[in-house]
């Protein structure tokens, strides 16, 4: 038996929206009976992205976090609807049945994602179906996945040991978007944000030139990481745990090193790091 998943990688994904506008193109204004009711000509898509801005100019970063139905195993909204109103299929996929579930606005409360949405013309809770309509006509995967254009949407039957997404599964560190809810979801994450740490060194007696291919490490106190400055003399680590103690550590020959504490409240940019000539 299939049971269907999505892996998304964050750091493929280029912001282009392109997932959005399938969703929008498919459902909206389109009735598939017994699988879902149209989208409202004006409201949200199934597929949410989250645009998400970290740290303070000049070293900004911007991630774009899409997220459908994370189609839970232990999903709460299940677990509220005894009445038919929601139920999973074999292959996994969790539907809201559009008749069933006419007036129950509280379902929306039973999702802690906030990915089930109310459709204020028809009266009715709804959310991504993996395009379970297409799904059963033989396609090999929903509709957004079909328009990424840059990969970051991998779909896939996890209960096959061949197919991309669980290959990608094994080899690769993927993680849930809300671990802290326990709730299994069949759509995980590759790179999803963490904190960043960067910087630019300059050398006191060549400041008017670049500094680039210094080595830079930084240190949790167990495991030490280590950098180069870019060809403009900026350096980076990224991928890194919240709220943490670390030290930035500067050493070049001919130069004095320099040690300098940071903790990851948020990403930050400690700015220029100035290296004084040993004399």
């Amino acid at each position: 038996m299939k049971r269907y998943g999505m892996l998304i990688n964050i750091d493929k994904c280029n912001g282009c929206y392109n997932c959005y506008m399938a969703c929008r193109d498919e459902f909206g204004g389109n009735d598939y009976p017994p699988y879902s009711a149209a989208q409202p000509s004006e409201g949200k898509s199934w597929m949410k992205i989250i645009e998400k801005e970290r740290g303070a100019t000049p070293k900004v970063k911007v991630d774009y976090i899409p997220i459908p139905c994370l189609q839970c195993e232990d999903a709460p909204c299940l677990k509220k609807c005894t009445d038919g109103s929601i139920y999973r299929r074999p292959d996994g996929i969790i539907v809201i049945d559009p008749e069933k579930a006419k007036g129950n606005k509280d379902i929306l409360t039973s999702c802690p994602h906030r990915l089930i949405y109310w459709n204020e013309e028809k009266n009715i809770p709804q959310k991504c179906t993996f395009c379970a309509h297409l799904l059963d006509k033989g396609w090999k995967q929903p509709r957004c996945v079909e328009a990424c254009p840059s990969g970051a949407l991998v779909f896939g039957d996890l209960n096959d040991p061949e197919s991309e997404i669980s290959m990608l599964m094994k080899s690769s560190n993927t993680e849930e978007l809300n671990p802290a809810f326990k709730l299994n979801p069949a759509v995980r994450y590759m790179d999803l944000p963490k904190r960043f740490i960067a910087g630019e060194i300059v050398l006191s007696d060549k400041k008017d030139v670049c500094a680039p291919d210094i080595k830079v490490y930084l240190s949790d106190g167990a495991k030490m990481i280590e950098t180069h400055t870019d060809n403009f003399g900026d350096f980076e680590f990224d991928g890194l745990e919240p709220s943490k103690n670390y030290m930035i550590r500067v050493h070049h020959e001919g130069y004095v090193a320099i040690e300098k504490p940071v903790v990851t409240y948020s990403d930050l940019n400690v700015g220029v790091i100035e290296l004084e000539k040993i004399k």
